[in-house]
């Protein structure tokens, strides 16, 4: 079995404890089975990602010793593939449009929480 492990940051701030954690964790599985560690960067919040803190998550890995064992990928520039997949799943029937508005999408998200706020009661 080849072992292949990524880290996947948003870079819409600093890498912070909690994401350092996650990908040293990733990176030392990943070695103990002799296989990649692999960094993609989730760029696709285009309102809230920003080069700087790319840059940032970048250093701090570098700085930590975790180093990918291939070129860093940028989400984002995967667009059109994930179109394509997408298109080639819902031809095959194994993938369907969603048709929902927004605004029902949020009303869902809404009632979501507010049943997750239920069950911590």
């Amino acid at each position: 079995m080849n072992v292949i492990t990524r880290f996947a940051p948003s870079p819409t701030g600093m890498l912070h404890i909690g994401g350092a954690r996650t990908a040293l964790f990733n990176y030392l599985f990943a070695k103990r089975h002799n296989g990649k560690f692999l960094l993609r960067i989730e760029d696709t919040d285009r309102a809230r990602s920003t080069d700087e803190a790319t840059a940032a998550i970048l250093e701090g890995m570098d700085w930590l010793g975790l180093t990918p064992d291939e070129a860093p990928v940028m989400q984002f520039s995967q667009a059109a593939r994930h179109t394509e997949v997408a298109n080639e799943m819902i031809a095959r029937g194994t993938a369907f449009r969603c048709y929902a508005t927004p605004e029902e999408l949020q009303a869902r998200r809404d009632l979501g929480e507010e049943k997750r706020q239920a069950a911590k009661a």
